[in-house]
């Protein structure tokens, strides 16, 4: 009987005449990380799979819509290492990037604003832009205009 030795675990075990191209021992954790790398290696590779795979999550989180808030509460340990991790998290983000964080759609132009609808984010004290957004209008005022506009007040 042939041996080898496990790509989790390390540990060896005998080979099965029917698979012999096995890496992984029969140990339940060992099981559990060859179907996570069989999963992670499928999402790459094939994207029906990948789409099959979000829809379910949808589905599932919309059907227990309550679960986080409820896991937050049972786990109020999991809430304030989590919030730790944030911190850290965005510390290193702004280090990285050498300005506040955005969470989504920011742009890196710095050119001249022209007029229009645009956006608005506030930014908390730490730095980042939460997804409660206002839509603003803006015109651009010359100079010129700002003069007229003063005398015409006088």
């Amino acid at each position: 009987m042939q041996i080898k030795y496990c790509a989790a675990c390390g540990k060896s075990f005998p080979l099965r005449a029917q698979k012999p191209s096995q890496t992984y021992c029969s140990q339940p954790d060992c099981q559990r990380v060859r179907r996570k790398k069989w999963q992670q290696e499928k999402l790459k590779s094939d994207s029906d799979y990948a789409e099959n795979q979000a829809r379910a999550q949808q589905a599932w989180s919309k059907r227990n819509a309550e679960y986080w808030k409820n896991y937050r509460t049972a786990h109020p340990d999991y809430v304030e290492q989590n919030r730790k991790m944030q911190h850290a998290r965005n510390a290193r983000a702004t280090l990285e990037k050498g300005g506040p964080i955005a969470k989504m759609d920011v742009s890196e132009e710095r050119s001249q604003l022209t007029a229009g609808l645009y956006q608005l984010k506030q930014i908390d004290a730490a730095g980042i832009a939460k997804m409660d957004v206002w839509t603003v209008e803006l015109r651009v005022v010359t100079r010129s205009q700002t003069r007229k506009s003063s005398i015409a007040k006088r």
